[in-house]
C-alpha cells in the first residue's frame, strides 16, 4: 500500500503537494516545518556528507612563491608538461594543474608542489 501512496506522489505537481500537506498538517494537528534547534544540527550534519561525496577535484597552483625554480621542477614532476610550459604556468599563476583529479592524487600535488614553495587550492 505505501509503494502506491509513493508512486501517486511522484506524480504529483507542486501545487498539488503544497496543498496535500495543508490537508494532513489540519487534519492530523501537526506542523510538517522542522524546529529551528533540530534544522540546524541536520543542516550541519549534512554539509560534511556532501565534502565526502566528492570525488574529483580541481588542482589550481595559486602562487609559485619565492622560489620558482623548484615549483617548475615539482609541477613538471607531477604533470607532463614541457619545460617552457611548466615555466610558463608558474609564471601566470592562477594555473589549472589537474581539472578532474581523483582525491588522493590531488592531495598528492598539492602536497608536492607546496613542498617547493608554492600555493595551492583544491576545489
Amino acid at each position: 500500500m505505501s509503494s502506491k501512496i509513493v508512486e501517486e506522489i511522484k506524480n504529483m505537481s507542486v501545487k498539488d503537494l503544497a496543498e496535500l500537506i495543508k490537508t494532513l498538517e489540519t487534519t492530523f494537528g501537526v506542523s510538517a516545518a522542522a524546529p529551528v534547534a533540530a534544522a540546524a544540527p541536520a543542516a550541519a550534519g549534512a554539509a560534511p556528507a556532501a565534502a565526502e561525496e566528492k570525488n574529483e577535484y580541481e588542482v589550481t597552483l595559486k602562487d609559485a612563491g619565492a622560489n620558482k625554480i623548484n615549483v617548475i621542477k615539482a609541477l613538471r614532476s607531477v604533470t607532463s608538461l614541457a619545460l617552457g610550459d611548466a615555466k610558463a604556468a608558474v609564471e601566470n599563476t592562477p594555473f589549472v594543474v589537474s581539472k578532474a583529479a581523483p582525491k588522493e592524487e590531488a592531495q598528492k600535488i598539492k602536497k608536492e608542489l607546496e613542498a617547493a614553495g608554492a600555493k595551492v587550492d583544491l576545489s
